[in-house]
């Protein structure tokens, strides 16, 4: 089971590539290997960079606007790359790539849904969350309804996220350090751990930055290699390579058309529902906009991802058909990968050794793993944030709280995390974690983004209002996914699931809208009118970044 295990483990850590992963079994133990040399090589290199970077970060941050946002000296382009770090993950190189490899047309779906969430985040989100808040959206969301209810909702909803994120990557991170180094799997997700803590404790949003960039440079680059030798293959005509795929595939001509993988129009507008909207709703993501010097500059670094992610999208398509001819065409990869429908996942690596061998090989394992732990820093910073800043500073404690209090408390929630991640990364061994991705993105669309948008948006939001949605879209995004074939049928046994699709989103994001409205235009109260006054207020200071009385931002 060995590699073909790790394999598929790296395609169910993260958000694009989870509909189709949803489809693997459980993940069980990871035979030992000989040590891949060529992998271990680069991982201690870039293990080493990182650390360097960290170190160097450290002695930059000083007060919890450099911890939180690295003072908003990030550089646009430096924001932009990171960001889309963020999202050209291992689970987009092998999940999507898998899911293309399968099924054809229609895994496009999940490509489409990720890009179209950045011209609502360009057009719509970016400035106004900018000139709003300080550290978190959270702030944004507080802005003119009462702190501590808001605040609580918020904060469970975007830890929710960040917990659940984190058992997938954790769990993914420790079966591939098992398989290159032969420890133990508590043992290598201790590691991982540590190396999380590290980063963000020490460095805070400065090393993340920097972690998340230099794994996108390297991933472009080996993904650019492998779509450009795909290409060199069929003379650089992408049409000969769809007709060598549909020679291979056993679908023919099929794959080039919609309805081989999904039919039913529930699951295809919920999968893209929870694409395009959970991505506006986690909070690692929307916590860089905080990281450069204003709403101009938090334009430009959503260009520049959205540029990025969408070049490398189209190295995924092409790694996807190239696949079915490189692959699927050889016995002894297609062997290895087994099944279509069950072993995909894994056809993005296979290709990789196809084009560049052992050596290339090594690369994008390392590539793989610096991935997830950039992923894992994001989150960790951004639950981090959320205990200190949001919980701690500005809902329970009563008095003003100092920068070297607030960076303490910080630094307290990133070991707490760790010791999280640690405890569930080992109990969750076992199963299959597509299911807690998916959890964590449903949230993001049903609870965060709602609420998120219609305080941005809708003078007649009130707290009552917020809360209601954001208890709804809480309670509907787990239920159903509980009654789902996630869970209810792979995890509990069952023998048809409760509810038939794997994301929740169709009902649960619909009616947390709804609830927000419904609840607030039905309060009445002297908090609710005042809260609908303040929306004027709210508005400049959206559009500008000072506030009536003319304090900047910070």
């Amino acid at each position: 089971m060995s590699k073909k295990t790790v394999f598929a483990i790296l395609a169910t850590i993260g958000a694009p590539g989870m509909a189709f992963a949803a489809t693997a079994v459980p993940l069980g133990e990871v035979d030992k290997q000989p040590l891949n040399i060529t992998a271990i090589a680069m991982f201690f290199i870039f293990v080493m960079a990182t650390l360097g970077i960290t170190w160097w970060a450290a002695r930059h941050t000083k007060t919890k606007d450099d911890f939180y946002a690295a003072g908003g000296g990030i550089k646009p382009w430096q924001n932009g790359t990171a960001i889309a770090g963020d999202f050209m993950s291992a689970a987009t190189f092998l999940g999507i790539t898998g899911a293309i490899y399968g099924f054809g047309f229609d895994a496009l779906i999940l490509a489409v849904g990720v890009m179209a969430a950045w011209p609502v985040i360009l057009f719509l989100i970016a400035e106004r969350l900018r000139n709003l808040g300080s550290y978190t959206f959270i702030d944004v969301v507080s802005y003119r309804l009462e702190k501590k209810p808001i605040r609580i909702i918020s904060a469970i909803g975007s830890l929710s996220v960040v917990i659940f994120y984190l058992i997938a990557q954790m769990v993914g991170a420790g079966k591939l350090i098992q398989l290159l180094f032969g420890l133990d799997y508590v043992y290598a997700v201790i590691l991982v751990s540590f190396l999380m803590i590290c980063y963000v404790s020490f460095g805070g949003m400065l090393a993340t930055t920097w972690v998340q960039l230099i794994k996108a440079i390297l991933l472009l680059i080996g993904g650019t290699f492998i779509a450009f030798m795909v290409m060199k293959s069929f003379n650089f005509s992408f049409e000969a390579v769809l007709g060598s795929a549909t020679k291979v595939h056993p679908k023919g001509n099929a794959i080039l058309a919609p309805g081989l993988w999904m039919t039913s129009p529930v699951a295809i507008i919920s999968i893209g529902l929870t694409m395009m909207f959970g991505i506006m709703g986690l909070p690692h993501i929307l916590m860089r906009f905080f990281t450069v010097k204003d709403a101009k500059d938090a334009r430009k670094s959503v260009f520049v991802a959205t540029t990025l992610m969408g070049y490398f999208y189209i190295l995924i398509i092409i790694i996807g058909f190239g696949a079915m001819t490189f692959v699927m065409g050889n016995p002894d990869y297609h062997d290895a990968v087994g099944k279509i429908l069950g072993g995909g996942n894994m056809v993005a690596l296979h290709l990789t050794h196809f084009m560049g061998g052992n050596l290339m090989l090594g690369f994008m394992s390392a590539v793989a793993f610096a991935t997830i732990l950039a992923v894992v820093a994001g989150l960790t910073l951004a639950g981090a944030a959320t205990i200190a800043h949001d919980l701690y500073a500005k809902t329970f404690k009563t008095t003003p709280t100092t920068s070297v209090e607030e960076i303490r408390v910080s630094r307290i929630a990133t070991f707490a995390l760790g010791g999280i991640s640690v405890v569930l990364g080992i109990a969750f061994e076992h199963q299959n974690v597509a299911f807690v991705a998916s959890l964590a993105l449903a949230i993001a669309a049903s609870v965060n983004f709602p609420i998120l948008i219609m305080s941005m948006y809708w003078r007649g939001m009130t707290t009552s209002g917020a809360v209601a949605g954001g208890v709804v879209g809480l309670v509907l995004s787990i239920g159903l996914i509980i009654l789902g074939p996630g869970v209810w049928v792979s995890v509990i046994g069952n023998a048809e699931p409760v509810y038939p699709h794997i994301y929740p989103t169709f009902y649960s994001m619909p009616l947390a809208f709804a609830a927000i409205w419904l609840f607030s235009v039905l309060d009445k109260s002297a908090r609710a009118k005042n809260e609908i006054a303040r929306f004027d207020e709210q508005y400049v200071r959206s559009e500008t970044g000072i506030g009536i009385s003319g304090a900047s931002k910070h």
